[in-house]
């Protein structure tokens, strides 16, 4: 009788979702998710731009508060409003695009505060180039999202890379090494 109990009290509890954790893939939203770059300019002003094509998916389990995230995103889309400065910018003196047509993202180290992510660590690849980056949560949530009626996960995410790190240096140091990345992000539960 006993053994009888606790294979039923086992079954309802794993039925209910009990200890296991629960990870689910999530696909970026394109249109709700956004690379962004501010560089000062001599001092004087602040360039920004950001990159248009992206994709990648995200894994998230809030209850083991573990995730992985891949995003690469396409160096030729980069876009500041000046399509002269968008041109320098593919060029070999900054993303070197026709080379290296692509920039990647991958992180694995989520860090939680409650149910809500904080800070994602990994590596960021650029210009042939990898090194460790820390993206800080400025924003985070999950809602279900009444168009598509599922769940959608995302935030603002921030950090400052030196672009000399990746043997970016034309400009120095006019334009100064220190390059601000602010990256808002939506992806949909699959």
């Amino acid at each position: 009788m006993r053994k009888t109990l606790l294979a039923t009290a086992f079954a309802l509890f794993a039925a209910a979702g009990g200890a296991q954790a629960q990870s689910a893939t999530y696909a970026i939203d394109p249109t709700h998710t956004f690379a962004n770059f501010e560089a000062a300019h001599f001092g004087t002003s602040t360039i920004r731009g950001r990159f248009d094509r992206k994709e990648g998916t995200v894994q998230f389990d809030r209850a083991a508060k573990t995730g992985k995230v891949d995003l690469t995103i396409d160096m030729s889309s980069v876009s500041t409003g000046v399509g002269p400065l968008n041109e320098h910018l593919k060029s070999k003196d900054f993303f070197n695009a026709a080379e290296f047509p692509t920039a990647k993202f991958v992180a694995d180290k989520f860090s939680f505060g409650g149910d809500k992510v904080t800070e994602i660590a990994g590596t960021l690849t650029l210009l042939g180039k990898t090194n460790p980056v820390v993206l800080k949560a400025s924003n985070f949530n999950c809602y279900q999202n009444p168009m598509l009626k599922r769940e959608v996960c995302g935030g603002d995410f921030e950090t400052t890379i030196q672009r000399s790190q990746y043997g970016m240096s034309y400009g120095l140091p006019g334009i100064p090494d220190n390059i601000r990345l602010l990256v808002q992000v939506e992806a949909v539960k699959q």
